[in-house]
Protein backbone atom coordinates (compact mmCIF):
# COMPACT_ATOMS: atom_id res chain seq x y z
CA UNK A 1 0.00 0.00 0.00
CA UNK A 2 1.25 3.48 -0.90
CA UNK A 3 2.48 5.45 2.11
CA UNK A 4 1.86 9.12 2.67
CA UNK A 5 5.59 9.75 2.53
CA UNK A 6 5.82 8.18 -0.91
CA UNK A 7 2.83 10.18 -2.08
CA UNK A 8 4.46 13.40 -0.93
CA UNK A 9 7.55 12.56 -2.90
CA UNK A 10 5.63 11.71 -6.05
CA UNK A 11 3.80 15.03 -6.18
CA UNK A 12 6.41 17.37 -4.72
CA UNK A 13 6.85 19.13 -8.05
CA UNK A 14 3.14 19.75 -8.46
CA UNK A 15 2.77 20.95 -4.89
CA UNK A 16 5.52 23.50 -5.39
CA UNK A 17 3.42 25.22 -8.02
CA UNK A 18 0.50 25.85 -5.65
CA UNK A 19 0.42 29.33 -4.17
CA UNK A 20 -0.89 29.85 -0.65
CA UNK A 21 -1.42 33.05 1.31
CA UNK A 22 1.97 34.44 2.27
CA UNK A 23 2.78 35.49 5.82
CA UNK A 24 3.47 39.06 4.75
CA UNK A 25 0.05 39.28 3.09
CA UNK A 26 -1.63 38.02 6.25
CA UNK A 27 0.39 40.48 8.31
CA UNK A 28 -0.73 43.28 6.00
CA UNK A 29 -4.35 42.22 6.42
CA UNK A 30 -3.98 42.20 10.17
CA UNK A 31 -2.40 45.66 10.02
CA UNK A 32 -5.40 46.93 8.04
CA UNK A 33 -7.80 45.48 10.61
CA UNK A 34 -5.88 47.11 13.47
CA UNK A 35 -5.85 50.41 11.58
CA UNK A 36 -9.60 50.20 11.04
CA UNK A 37 -10.12 49.40 14.72
CA UNK A 38 -8.11 52.46 15.76
CA UNK A 39 -10.07 54.61 13.33
CA UNK A 40 -13.35 53.30 14.73
CA UNK A 41 -12.16 53.91 18.29
CA UNK A 42 -11.52 57.55 17.38
CA UNK A 43 -15.06 57.78 16.04
CA UNK A 44 -14.09 58.49 12.41
CA UNK A 45 -16.78 58.53 9.79
CA UNK A 46 -19.49 58.91 12.39
CA UNK A 47 -18.97 55.34 13.69
CA UNK A 48 -19.48 54.57 17.34
CA UNK A 49 -16.33 54.49 19.41
CA UNK A 50 -14.94 51.05 20.33
CA UNK A 51 -12.55 48.57 18.71
CA UNK A 52 -13.68 46.18 16.02
CA UNK A 53 -11.88 43.04 17.10
CA UNK A 54 -13.53 40.54 14.76
CA UNK A 55 -12.96 40.60 11.03
CA UNK A 56 -12.59 38.51 7.91
CA UNK A 57 -10.76 40.40 5.18
CA UNK A 58 -9.54 39.49 1.72
CA UNK A 59 -5.93 38.32 1.65
CA UNK A 60 -4.61 37.44 -1.78
CA UNK A 61 -7.99 35.95 -2.68
CA UNK A 62 -8.46 34.18 0.65
CA UNK A 63 -10.43 35.64 3.53
CA UNK A 64 -8.08 36.13 6.44
CA UNK A 65 -10.04 35.71 9.65
CA UNK A 66 -8.78 37.90 12.48
CA UNK A 67 -10.05 37.67 16.06
CA UNK A 68 -8.82 40.08 18.72
CA UNK A 69 -6.08 41.33 16.41
CA UNK A 70 -4.76 37.83 15.77
CA UNK A 71 -5.05 35.74 12.61
CA UNK A 72 -7.23 32.71 13.36
CA UNK A 73 -6.64 29.51 11.43
CA UNK A 74 -10.00 28.09 10.38
CA UNK A 75 -10.59 24.35 10.07
CA UNK A 76 -13.77 22.79 8.67
CA UNK A 77 -14.40 19.28 10.01
CA UNK A 78 -17.52 18.69 7.91
CA UNK A 79 -16.60 18.72 4.22
CA UNK A 80 -17.57 16.05 1.70
CA UNK A 81 -16.09 14.59 -1.43
CA UNK A 82 -16.75 11.59 -3.67
CA UNK A 83 -14.22 9.41 -5.51
CA UNK A 84 -15.79 8.66 -8.92
CA UNK A 85 -13.92 5.37 -9.42
CA UNK A 86 -15.04 4.01 -6.06
CA UNK A 87 -18.56 5.31 -6.53
CA UNK A 88 -18.81 3.40 -9.82
CA UNK A 89 -17.99 0.14 -8.01
CA UNK A 90 -21.03 0.81 -5.82
CA UNK A 91 -23.20 1.22 -8.92
CA UNK A 92 -23.57 4.94 -8.34
CA UNK A 93 -22.81 8.10 -10.29
CA UNK A 94 -21.23 11.24 -8.91
CA UNK A 95 -24.01 13.25 -10.54
CA UNK A 96 -26.47 11.43 -8.29
CA UNK A 97 -24.88 13.08 -5.25
CA UNK A 98 -25.82 16.60 -4.20
CA UNK A 99 -23.10 19.21 -4.00
CA UNK A 100 -21.62 21.04 -7.01
CA UNK A 101 -18.01 19.95 -7.49
CA UNK A 102 -18.23 17.13 -4.96
CA UNK A 103 -16.16 14.87 -7.22
CA UNK A 104 -13.26 17.35 -7.36
CA UNK A 105 -10.62 18.15 -4.75
CA UNK A 106 -8.43 20.82 -6.27
CA UNK A 107 -8.49 24.38 -7.56
CA UNK A 108 -12.26 24.83 -7.64
CA UNK A 109 -12.69 23.61 -4.08
CA UNK A 110 -9.79 25.74 -2.85
CA UNK A 111 -11.29 28.86 -4.47
CA UNK A 112 -14.57 28.17 -2.69
CA UNK A 113 -12.76 27.63 0.61
CA UNK A 114 -10.86 30.89 0.11
CA UNK A 115 -14.10 32.77 -0.48
CA UNK A 116 -15.59 31.37 2.73
CA UNK A 117 -12.46 31.97 4.79
CA UNK A 118 -11.73 28.27 5.36
CA UNK A 119 -8.02 27.51 5.65
CA UNK A 120 -8.31 23.73 5.90
CA UNK A 121 -10.93 21.06 5.35
CA UNK A 122 -11.10 17.61 6.91
CA UNK A 123 -12.46 15.60 3.98
CA UNK A 124 -14.93 12.78 4.48
CA UNK A 125 -17.00 10.49 2.28
CA UNK A 126 -20.54 9.60 3.27
CA UNK A 127 -20.78 5.82 3.79
CA UNK A 128 -22.98 4.45 1.02
CA UNK A 129 -21.50 0.96 1.32
CA UNK A 130 -22.79 -0.56 4.57
CA UNK A 131 -24.77 -3.23 2.68
CA UNK A 132 -22.04 -3.99 0.13
CA UNK A 133 -20.39 -7.43 0.06
CA UNK A 134 -16.94 -7.83 1.52
CA UNK A 135 -14.75 -8.14 -1.58
CA UNK A 136 -16.35 -5.16 -3.33
CA UNK A 137 -16.30 -2.93 -0.27
CA UNK A 138 -12.66 -3.81 0.35
CA UNK A 139 -11.79 -2.43 -3.09
CA UNK A 140 -14.00 0.61 -2.59
CA UNK A 141 -12.35 1.55 0.71
CA UNK A 142 -8.84 0.96 -0.60
CA UNK A 143 -9.44 3.29 -3.54
CA UNK A 144 -11.07 5.96 -1.40
CA UNK A 145 -8.46 6.03 1.34
CA UNK A 146 -5.56 6.12 -1.09
CA UNK A 147 -7.18 8.96 -3.07
CA UNK A 148 -7.87 10.89 0.13
CA UNK A 149 -4.21 10.49 1.12
CA UNK A 150 -3.17 11.75 -2.32
CA UNK A 151 -5.30 14.88 -1.95
CA UNK A 152 -3.77 15.58 1.44
CA UNK A 153 -0.25 15.06 0.13
CA UNK A 154 -0.88 17.30 -2.88
CA UNK A 155 -2.34 20.12 -0.77
CA UNK A 156 -0.89 19.58 2.72
CA UNK A 157 -1.76 23.10 3.89
CA UNK A 158 -5.40 22.79 2.84
CA UNK A 159 -6.62 19.27 3.52
CA UNK A 160 -6.57 16.42 6.00
CA UNK A 161 -8.99 13.52 5.71
CA UNK A 162 -11.02 10.92 7.57
CA UNK A 163 -10.58 7.30 6.50
CA UNK A 164 -13.52 5.36 5.12
CA UNK A 165 -14.24 2.06 6.87
CA UNK A 166 -16.55 -0.89 6.15
CA UNK A 167 -18.23 -1.15 9.54
CA UNK A 168 -20.54 -3.97 8.44
CA UNK A 169 -17.39 -6.09 8.80
CA UNK A 170 -15.93 -4.82 12.10
CA UNK A 171 -12.67 -6.77 11.76
CA UNK A 172 -12.12 -5.26 8.32
CA UNK A 173 -13.02 -1.78 9.60
CA UNK A 174 -10.42 -2.06 12.35
CA UNK A 175 -7.70 -2.89 9.83
CA UNK A 176 -8.83 -0.12 7.48
CA UNK A 177 -8.67 2.37 10.32
CA UNK A 178 -5.17 1.25 11.31
CA UNK A 179 -3.91 1.31 7.73
CA UNK A 180 -5.55 4.67 7.07
CA UNK A 181 -4.00 6.29 10.12
CA UNK A 182 -0.60 4.61 10.28
CA UNK A 183 0.17 4.05 6.59
CA UNK A 184 -1.70 6.85 4.85
CA UNK A 185 -1.63 9.60 7.45
CA UNK A 186 -5.42 9.97 7.68
CA UNK A 187 -6.67 11.60 10.88
CA UNK A 188 -9.49 9.31 11.98
CA UNK A 189 -12.59 7.84 10.35
CA UNK A 190 -15.93 9.07 9.04
CA UNK A 191 -18.91 6.83 9.78
CA UNK A 192 -22.69 6.93 9.46
CA UNK A 193 -25.04 6.97 12.43
CA UNK A 194 -25.93 3.28 12.17
CA UNK A 195 -24.69 0.31 10.16
CA UNK A 196 -27.40 -1.25 8.03
CA UNK A 197 -29.87 -2.26 10.78
CA UNK A 198 -27.38 -2.22 13.66
CA UNK A 199 -26.68 0.46 16.26
CA UNK A 200 -23.09 1.52 17.03
CA UNK A 201 -23.64 0.40 20.61
CA UNK A 202 -23.88 -3.24 19.49
CA UNK A 203 -21.02 -5.19 21.13
CA UNK A 204 -19.82 -6.38 17.74
CA UNK A 205 -18.54 -2.84 17.13
CA UNK A 206 -16.57 -2.72 20.38
CA UNK A 207 -13.29 -3.74 18.68
CA UNK A 208 -13.60 -0.75 16.35
CA UNK A 209 -14.28 1.71 19.16
CA UNK A 210 -11.42 0.18 21.16
CA UNK A 211 -8.99 0.65 18.29
CA UNK A 212 -10.13 4.24 17.70
CA UNK A 213 -9.61 4.94 21.40
CA UNK A 214 -6.19 3.28 21.34
CA UNK A 215 -5.09 5.31 18.32
CA UNK A 216 -6.46 8.50 19.85
CA UNK A 217 -8.12 9.55 16.59
CA UNK A 218 -11.35 11.39 15.93
CA UNK A 219 -14.45 9.58 14.66
CA UNK A 220 -16.75 11.84 12.66
CA UNK A 221 -20.40 10.77 12.67
CA UNK A 222 -22.44 11.83 9.66
CA UNK A 223 -25.98 10.35 9.42
CA UNK A 224 -27.57 8.81 6.35
CA UNK A 225 -31.16 9.81 7.16
CA UNK A 226 -33.22 7.50 9.38
CA UNK A 227 -33.99 4.62 6.98
CA UNK A 228 -36.70 3.09 9.16
CA UNK A 229 -38.85 6.18 8.59
CA UNK A 230 -38.48 6.40 4.79
CA UNK A 231 -42.23 6.16 4.20
CA UNK A 232 -43.03 9.02 6.56
CA UNK A 233 -40.33 11.22 5.03
CA UNK A 234 -42.02 11.25 1.62
CA UNK A 235 -43.51 14.49 0.35
CA UNK A 236 -42.45 18.11 0.36
CA UNK A 237 -39.50 19.46 2.35
CA UNK A 238 -36.82 16.80 1.72
CA UNK A 239 -37.65 15.43 5.16
CA UNK A 240 -35.35 12.43 4.75
CA UNK A 241 -32.49 14.88 5.15
CA UNK A 242 -34.05 17.92 6.80
CA UNK A 243 -35.20 16.06 9.90
CA UNK A 244 -34.02 12.52 9.07
CA UNK A 245 -30.32 13.31 9.41
CA UNK A 246 -30.47 15.11 12.79
CA UNK A 247 -32.83 12.44 14.10
CA UNK A 248 -30.48 9.60 13.11
CA UNK A 249 -27.60 11.26 14.96
CA UNK A 250 -29.82 11.79 18.00
CA UNK A 251 -30.65 8.09 18.10
CA UNK A 252 -27.02 7.03 17.57
CA UNK A 253 -25.65 9.23 20.36
CA UNK A 254 -28.45 8.21 22.72
CA UNK A 255 -27.62 4.53 22.25
CA UNK A 256 -23.91 5.18 22.80
CA UNK A 257 -24.82 6.88 26.07
CA UNK A 258 -27.55 4.60 27.42
CA UNK A 259 -25.93 1.31 26.40
CA UNK A 260 -22.73 2.23 28.23
CA UNK A 261 -20.47 2.44 25.17
CA UNK A 262 -19.03 5.77 26.28
CA UNK A 263 -18.35 4.33 29.73
CA UNK A 264 -16.58 1.36 28.19
CA UNK A 265 -14.44 3.62 25.98
CA UNK A 266 -14.08 6.89 27.94
CA UNK A 267 -11.19 8.12 25.81
CA UNK A 268 -13.14 7.84 22.57
CA UNK A 269 -13.19 11.06 20.52
CA UNK A 270 -16.48 11.50 18.67
CA UNK A 271 -17.62 14.51 16.65
CA UNK A 272 -21.16 14.69 15.31
CA UNK A 273 -22.39 16.60 12.29
CA UNK A 274 -25.28 19.07 12.42
CA UNK A 275 -24.66 20.09 16.00
CA UNK A 276 -25.29 16.59 17.35
CA UNK A 277 -28.79 16.44 15.89
CA UNK A 278 -31.65 17.12 18.29
CA UNK A 279 -30.05 15.63 21.40
CA UNK A 280 -28.41 18.83 22.78
CA UNK A 281 -31.70 20.67 22.37
CA UNK A 282 -33.70 18.33 24.60
CA UNK A 283 -31.03 16.44 26.51
CA UNK A 284 -32.38 16.92 30.10
CA UNK A 285 -35.32 14.65 29.24
CA UNK A 286 -32.75 11.84 29.10
CA UNK A 287 -31.87 12.40 32.76
CA UNK A 288 -35.46 11.68 33.78
CA UNK A 289 -36.51 8.85 31.49
CA UNK A 290 -35.68 5.87 33.70
CA UNK A 291 -36.97 7.65 36.79
CA UNK A 292 -40.33 8.01 35.09
CA UNK A 293 -40.26 4.51 33.55
CA UNK A 294 -38.06 2.29 35.75
CA UNK A 295 -39.52 -0.78 34.02
CA UNK A 296 -37.55 0.27 30.90
CA UNK A 297 -34.22 -0.07 32.71
CA UNK A 298 -32.38 -3.02 31.14
CA UNK A 299 -29.72 -3.10 33.84
CA UNK A 300 -27.03 -0.99 32.17
CA UNK A 301 -25.63 1.13 34.99
CA UNK A 302 -24.18 4.40 33.78
CA UNK A 303 -21.37 6.14 35.61
CA UNK A 304 -22.87 9.60 35.05
CA UNK A 305 -26.10 11.35 34.28
CA UNK A 306 -26.93 11.00 30.55
CA UNK A 307 -26.53 14.73 29.94
CA UNK A 308 -22.98 14.66 31.32
CA UNK A 309 -21.80 12.52 28.41
CA UNK A 310 -22.59 15.35 26.01
CA UNK A 311 -19.58 17.21 27.35
CA UNK A 312 -17.16 14.45 26.41
CA UNK A 313 -18.10 14.54 22.71
CA UNK A 314 -17.66 17.19 20.00
CA UNK A 315 -20.12 18.86 17.63
CA UNK A 316 -19.97 20.93 14.48
CA UNK A 317 -21.54 24.39 14.30
CA UNK A 318 -24.01 23.71 11.49
CA UNK A 319 -27.01 24.95 13.48
CA UNK A 320 -27.75 28.13 11.45
CA UNK A 321 -28.71 30.76 14.06
CA UNK A 322 -26.88 32.62 16.81
CA UNK A 323 -29.38 31.44 19.40
CA UNK A 324 -28.94 27.81 18.33
CA UNK A 325 -25.16 28.19 18.59
CA UNK A 326 -25.44 29.84 22.01
CA UNK A 327 -27.70 27.07 23.27
CA UNK A 328 -25.44 24.33 21.89
CA UNK A 329 -22.45 25.88 23.64
CA UNK A 330 -24.42 26.19 26.87
CA UNK A 331 -25.33 22.48 26.77
CA UNK A 332 -22.01 20.95 25.68
CA UNK A 333 -19.39 23.66 26.28
CA UNK A 334 -17.86 26.01 23.73
CA UNK A 335 -14.64 23.98 23.90
CA UNK A 336 -16.56 21.11 22.26
CA UNK A 337 -17.53 23.03 19.13
CA UNK A 338 -15.80 22.98 15.73
CA UNK A 339 -16.63 24.56 12.39
CA UNK A 340 -18.75 22.50 10.00
CA UNK A 341 -19.86 23.75 6.58
CA UNK A 342 -21.15 20.61 4.77
CA UNK A 343 -19.18 21.88 1.76
CA UNK A 344 -19.86 21.56 -1.14
CA UNK A 345 -23.46 20.81 -0.27
CA UNK A 346 -24.80 24.38 0.02
CA UNK A 347 -26.37 24.31 3.46
CA UNK A 348 -24.11 27.05 4.83
CA UNK A 349 -21.46 29.21 3.15
CA UNK A 350 -21.16 31.70 6.02
CA UNK A 351 -19.98 29.43 8.81
CA UNK A 352 -17.18 31.82 9.71
CA UNK A 353 -19.54 34.78 10.07
CA UNK A 354 -21.85 32.55 12.10
CA UNK A 355 -19.14 32.23 14.75
CA UNK A 356 -17.79 35.78 14.45
CA UNK A 357 -21.19 37.43 14.83
CA UNK A 358 -22.85 35.24 17.45
CA UNK A 359 -23.00 37.22 20.71
CA UNK A 360 -21.72 35.98 24.02
CA UNK A 361 -18.43 34.33 23.01
CA UNK A 362 -15.00 35.59 24.04
CA UNK A 363 -12.16 35.99 21.55
CA UNK A 364 -10.54 32.91 23.05
CA UNK A 365 -13.71 30.88 22.55
CA UNK A 366 -14.12 32.08 18.96
CA UNK A 367 -10.55 31.15 18.05
CA UNK A 368 -11.05 27.71 19.58
CA UNK A 369 -14.28 27.11 17.66
CA UNK A 370 -12.83 28.41 14.40
CA UNK A 371 -9.85 26.11 14.41
CA UNK A 372 -7.86 25.54 17.58
CA UNK A 373 -10.03 22.72 18.91
CA UNK A 374 -10.13 20.97 15.54
CA UNK A 375 -6.37 21.36 15.16
CA UNK A 376 -5.85 19.57 18.45
CA UNK A 377 -8.24 16.76 17.54
CA UNK A 378 -6.82 16.27 14.06
CA UNK A 379 -3.14 16.74 14.79
CA UNK A 380 -2.82 19.93 12.74
CA UNK A 381 -0.06 22.38 13.60
CA UNK A 382 -1.24 25.97 14.04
Amino acid sequence: MTTQGALRGNIAGAAAAIAFTACDVVAAAQARVRSQARATARGKGGAKAGPRRLAAVASGGRRAVVVGGRRAKTIDVHAHCVIPEAYALLGRKVDDHRGPGIGEVGERRIREMDAQGIDMEALSINPAWYRTERDVVTRVIKIQNERLAEFCARYPDRFVAFASVALQFPDLAVQQLVDGVKKLGLRGAAVGASVADDEFSDPKFHPFWAKAEELGVLIFIHPQSTPDLARRFKGNGWLANTIGNPLDTTIALSHLIFEGTLDRFPGLKICSAHGGGYLPSYAPRSDNSLRVAPDMDTGVKLKKQPTEYLRQMYYDTLVFTSEALRHLAAEVGSNRLVIGTDHPIPWQDKSIDHVLKAPGFSDKERRAILGETAARLLGIKL
